[in-house]
Protein backbone atom coordinates (compact mmCIF):
# COMPACT_ATOMS: atom_id res chain seq x y z
CA UNK A 1 0.00 0.00 0.00
CA UNK A 2 1.59 3.17 -1.15
CA UNK A 3 1.53 6.52 0.51
CA UNK A 4 -1.45 8.02 -0.72
CA UNK A 5 -3.50 4.90 -0.17
CA UNK A 6 -2.54 4.90 3.66
CA UNK A 7 -3.58 8.70 3.81
CA UNK A 8 -6.91 8.02 2.20
CA UNK A 9 -7.61 4.49 4.72
CA UNK A 10 -6.58 6.41 7.82
CA UNK A 11 -8.57 9.28 6.91
CA UNK A 12 -12.15 7.06 5.94
CA UNK A 13 -11.35 5.44 9.53
CA UNK A 14 -11.30 8.89 11.07
CA UNK A 15 -14.52 9.71 9.19
CA UNK A 16 -15.86 6.60 10.59
CA UNK A 17 -14.94 7.53 14.24
CA UNK A 18 -16.07 10.95 13.73
CA UNK A 19 -19.78 9.81 12.92
CA UNK A 20 -19.90 7.47 15.27
CA UNK A 21 -18.86 9.88 17.88
CA UNK A 22 -20.05 13.30 16.91
CA UNK A 23 -23.75 11.97 15.31
CA UNK A 24 -25.58 12.66 11.93
CA UNK A 25 -26.05 16.11 12.36
CA UNK A 26 -22.44 17.63 12.00
CA UNK A 27 -21.47 17.19 8.63
CA UNK A 28 -17.45 16.04 7.08
CA UNK A 29 -15.35 15.84 4.08
CA UNK A 30 -12.09 15.59 2.43
CA UNK A 31 -10.63 18.19 0.79
CA UNK A 32 -8.90 17.40 -2.78
CA UNK A 33 -5.61 18.17 -0.77
CA UNK A 34 -6.39 15.12 2.00
CA UNK A 35 -7.43 17.18 4.60
CA UNK A 36 -10.29 16.85 7.06
CA UNK A 37 -12.81 18.88 7.62
CA UNK A 38 -15.52 19.13 10.46
CA UNK A 39 -18.76 21.66 10.36
CA UNK A 40 -20.54 22.47 13.56
CA UNK A 41 -23.23 24.74 14.99
CA UNK A 42 -21.60 27.45 17.39
CA UNK A 43 -23.99 26.25 20.23
CA UNK A 44 -22.12 22.48 20.03
CA UNK A 45 -18.50 24.20 19.58
CA UNK A 46 -17.51 23.17 23.32
CA UNK A 47 -18.68 19.41 23.57
CA UNK A 48 -17.30 19.05 19.91
CA UNK A 49 -13.85 20.35 21.13
CA UNK A 50 -14.37 18.64 24.23
CA UNK A 51 -14.98 15.22 22.23
CA UNK A 52 -12.32 15.63 20.26
CA UNK A 53 -9.62 16.11 22.62
CA UNK A 54 -10.76 13.67 25.35
CA UNK A 55 -11.65 10.30 23.62
CA UNK A 56 -9.39 7.59 23.13
CA UNK A 57 -9.82 7.09 19.56
CA UNK A 58 -9.39 10.62 18.35
CA UNK A 59 -7.07 12.33 21.51
CA UNK A 60 -6.72 15.80 19.23
CA UNK A 61 -4.65 17.10 22.17
CA UNK A 62 -3.31 20.28 20.40
CA UNK A 63 -4.97 22.69 19.33
CA UNK A 64 -2.28 24.74 16.65
CA UNK A 65 -4.27 27.16 15.28
CA UNK A 66 -7.34 29.70 15.06
CA UNK A 67 -8.33 31.74 12.91
CA UNK A 68 -11.48 33.15 10.58
CA UNK A 69 -12.17 34.37 7.34
CA UNK A 70 -14.64 36.98 6.20
CA UNK A 71 -17.97 36.23 4.10
CA UNK A 72 -19.40 39.79 3.77
CA UNK A 73 -22.43 38.56 1.97
CA UNK A 74 -23.45 35.65 3.89
CA UNK A 75 -25.95 35.87 6.30
CA UNK A 76 -23.68 33.81 9.05
CA UNK A 77 -20.49 36.34 7.94
CA UNK A 78 -17.94 34.61 9.38
CA UNK A 79 -16.45 31.11 9.94
CA UNK A 80 -14.34 30.20 12.77
CA UNK A 81 -11.65 27.70 11.75
CA UNK A 82 -9.69 25.32 14.23
CA UNK A 83 -6.88 23.35 13.08
CA UNK A 84 -6.35 19.98 15.63
CA UNK A 85 -3.27 17.99 15.99
CA UNK A 86 -3.24 14.52 17.62
CA UNK A 87 0.18 13.47 18.25
CA UNK A 88 -0.99 10.18 19.42
CA UNK A 89 -2.96 9.14 16.34
CA UNK A 90 -0.64 11.32 13.67
CA UNK A 91 -4.27 12.97 12.59
CA UNK A 92 -5.35 16.35 11.90
CA UNK A 93 -8.92 17.65 11.32
CA UNK A 94 -10.34 21.30 10.47
CA UNK A 95 -13.02 21.98 12.54
CA UNK A 96 -15.51 25.10 11.11
CA UNK A 97 -17.94 27.26 12.63
CA UNK A 98 -20.41 29.46 10.97
CA UNK A 99 -20.78 32.99 12.98
CA UNK A 100 -22.53 35.80 12.52
CA UNK A 101 -21.61 39.06 12.76
CA UNK A 102 -23.44 39.89 16.67
CA UNK A 103 -22.52 36.65 17.51
CA UNK A 104 -20.53 35.43 20.86
CA UNK A 105 -18.34 32.65 20.48
CA UNK A 106 -17.41 30.93 23.64
CA UNK A 107 -13.36 30.73 24.71
CA UNK A 108 -12.07 27.50 24.12
CA UNK A 109 -9.24 28.45 26.79
CA UNK A 110 -10.25 26.38 29.10
CA UNK A 111 -9.96 23.41 26.69
CA UNK A 112 -7.13 24.77 25.02
CA UNK A 113 -4.59 27.52 26.80
CA UNK A 114 -2.55 27.62 23.17
CA UNK A 115 -6.07 29.43 22.04
CA UNK A 116 -5.42 32.37 24.71
CA UNK A 117 -3.76 35.00 21.50
CA UNK A 118 -5.57 33.59 18.65
CA UNK A 119 -8.68 34.37 19.83
CA UNK A 120 -6.83 37.48 20.88
CA UNK A 121 -5.77 38.17 17.55
CA UNK A 122 -8.92 37.06 15.51
CA UNK A 123 -10.96 39.64 18.22
CA UNK A 124 -8.50 42.65 16.94
CA UNK A 125 -8.42 41.71 13.04
CA UNK A 126 -11.73 40.35 13.13
CA UNK A 127 -14.14 41.59 15.64
CA UNK A 128 -15.52 38.43 16.80
CA UNK A 129 -15.98 38.94 20.24
CA UNK A 130 -15.22 35.86 22.78
CA UNK A 131 -17.30 35.11 25.79
CA UNK A 132 -15.31 33.51 28.79
CA UNK A 133 -11.86 34.72 27.86
CA UNK A 134 -9.19 35.75 30.64
CA UNK A 135 -7.75 38.99 28.87
CA UNK A 136 -10.04 39.97 25.60
CA UNK A 137 -7.85 43.19 24.62
CA UNK A 138 -6.45 43.68 20.71
CA UNK A 139 -3.34 42.24 20.15
CA UNK A 140 -1.60 43.14 17.15
CA UNK A 141 -2.68 46.77 17.00
CA UNK A 142 -2.45 50.02 18.70
CA UNK A 143 -4.00 51.08 21.88
CA UNK A 144 -6.94 53.86 20.51
CA UNK A 145 -7.19 51.96 16.83
CA UNK A 146 -10.38 51.71 15.09
CA UNK A 147 -11.69 48.56 13.39
CA UNK A 148 -10.85 45.55 12.60
CA UNK A 149 -8.18 45.37 10.04
CA UNK A 150 -8.95 41.88 8.20
CA UNK A 151 -12.60 42.54 7.43
CA UNK A 152 -13.08 42.76 3.97
CA UNK A 153 -14.84 46.48 4.26
CA UNK A 154 -12.14 47.56 6.25
CA UNK A 155 -10.78 50.80 4.20
CA UNK A 156 -7.04 50.07 2.56
CA UNK A 157 -6.40 53.60 3.71
CA UNK A 158 -7.98 52.56 7.82
CA UNK A 159 -9.63 55.13 9.54
CA UNK A 160 -7.13 56.80 11.58
CA UNK A 161 -3.02 57.82 10.97
CA UNK A 162 -0.73 57.72 13.62
CA UNK A 163 2.43 60.81 14.18
CA UNK A 164 4.33 61.78 16.56
CA UNK A 165 3.71 65.67 17.28
CA UNK A 166 6.45 67.61 18.21
CA UNK A 167 4.41 70.30 20.20
CA UNK A 168 2.15 68.19 22.32
CA UNK A 169 5.43 65.84 22.66
CA UNK A 170 3.39 62.65 22.45
CA UNK A 171 1.70 60.16 19.79
CA UNK A 172 -1.42 61.41 18.35
CA UNK A 173 -4.32 59.94 16.49
CA UNK A 174 -6.37 62.17 13.89
CA UNK A 175 -8.32 60.82 11.06
CA UNK A 176 -6.97 59.87 7.51
CA UNK A 177 -5.96 62.45 5.29
CA UNK A 178 -5.28 61.66 1.24
CA UNK A 179 -3.52 64.82 -0.38
CA UNK A 180 -4.89 65.00 -3.82
CA UNK A 181 -1.56 66.55 -5.03
CA UNK A 182 0.99 63.98 -4.08
CA UNK A 183 -1.32 61.12 -5.27
CA UNK A 184 -0.19 59.96 -9.05
CA UNK A 185 -3.21 58.27 -10.97
CA UNK A 186 -2.01 56.39 -14.06
CA UNK A 187 -4.87 54.38 -15.72
CA UNK A 188 -2.84 53.26 -18.62
CA UNK A 189 -1.91 49.65 -18.07
CA UNK A 190 1.92 48.47 -18.72
CA UNK A 191 0.18 46.64 -21.48
CA UNK A 192 -1.81 49.33 -22.83
CA UNK A 193 1.68 51.45 -22.73
CA UNK A 194 2.96 48.84 -24.83
CA UNK A 195 0.71 49.12 -27.29
CA UNK A 196 0.99 53.00 -28.04
CA UNK A 197 3.04 54.10 -31.37
CA UNK A 198 6.42 54.40 -31.15
CA UNK A 199 6.59 58.04 -31.70
CA UNK A 200 10.10 58.35 -31.83
CA UNK A 201 10.40 55.88 -34.49
CA UNK A 202 7.65 57.45 -36.41
CA UNK A 203 9.86 60.83 -36.30
CA UNK A 204 12.92 58.71 -37.93
CA UNK A 205 10.48 58.19 -40.97
CA UNK A 206 8.86 60.78 -41.85
CA UNK A 207 12.28 62.43 -41.66
CA UNK A 208 13.75 59.68 -44.29
CA UNK A 209 10.86 60.59 -46.24
CA UNK A 210 11.46 64.25 -46.58
CA UNK A 211 15.23 63.31 -47.70
CA UNK A 212 14.15 61.77 -50.35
Amino acid sequence: MNEAETQSSANDKLLSALSRLMGGENAYHITPTGEVVMCCALVDLLDVLKTLKDDEELCFSQLTDITAVDYPERELRFEMVYQLLSVKKNRRVRLVVAVGESDIVPSVVPLYSSANWAEREVWDMFGIFFSGHPDMRRLLTDYGFEGHPLRKDFPLTGYVEVRYSETERRVVYEPTKLVQEFRDFDFLSPWEGMQMPNLAAEEDEEQEKAGE
